[in-house]
């Protein structure tokens, strides 16, 4: 009995849940994989593998998010690609000051559910139109596809979050409207193929990630409003 519920446990691990989103496309896939076995096994394989990829990418695995009040959580999985002092999206309504915008790239590997780095109300909800540049360049924030929302926290600090469109990205989902409420880390929006979150911290708070560093959305801790703590340095190693 102990060896079976090892063996479940650990499926359990490997099998992660497809989000609803994907599963039409899963079953375009299964549909198109059978029908292409059925005039040529080879071109059924080949169905197979671009199915079982569709899985992986609109896979949604659970998440721990620490829920101490204060903590601002990666809202997206991806690469760190840049730390900097922008002017934030005149959209968003966040003022005429430079804050701190936190960059994560989504690899087409990577997790693309976004979740909420804070609990509170949403305060807007602002979709832009553009281009499908690399979401790496900086241009890619002003000049790309991206809808971005701004969260109020219980003690009135506002966090932008914004989704951006990449080079194959090609549809933005948000899942709320202006006027709701969200818990920390949960899911609220996802970016199809490829693309770049940016979080934009109150004015006066630092980062304490480092650019290079992969993030896990819903669990790491990208800044903690209640500390004045300096920037943090880091190394590859």
């Amino acid at each position: 009995m102990a060896e079976h519920n090892s063996i479940l446990d650990t499926l359990e691990t490997v099998l992660v849940p497809v989000h609803r989103d994907g599963h039409k496309f899963v079953a375009i896939g299964a549909i198109a994989t059978l029908l292409l076995f059925l005039l040529w096994a080879p071109l059924g394989w080949i169905a197979a593998i671009i199915t079982l990829w569709i899985v992986y990418f609109f896979r949604d695995p659970e998440r721990v998010t620490q829920t101490r009040e204060g903590l601002v959580i990666a809202p997206a999985d991806g690469r760190i690609t840049a730390i900097e002092e922008v002017m934030p999206p005149k959209e968003l309504a966040l003022g005429d000051e430079p804050l701190v915008r936190v960059s994560t790239f989504l690899s087409i590997f990577d997790v693309h559910i976004q979740r909420a780095p804070v609990a509170g109300d949403v305060k807007e909800v602002a979709y832009t139109p553009g281009l499908f540049l690399n979401a790496v360049l900086d241009k890619a924030s002003e000049d790309n596809e991206r809808n971005g929302i701004v969260i109020e926290t219980p003690k009135g600090d506002k966090i932008g979050v914004v989704q951006i469109a990449g080079l194959i990205a090609r549809r933005i989902l948000c899942f709320v409207k202006a006027g709701e409420q969200l818990g920390v880390g949960e899911r609220y929006g996802l970016i199809r193929f490829g693309s770049r979150v940016d979080v934009y911290l109150p004015k006066g708070k630092t980062a304490l990630v480092s650019v290079g560093q992969k993030a896990i959305g819903g669990e790491t801790v990208f800044a903690d409003l209640r500390s004045d703590e300096e920037v943090r340095e880091a190394r590859a190693q």
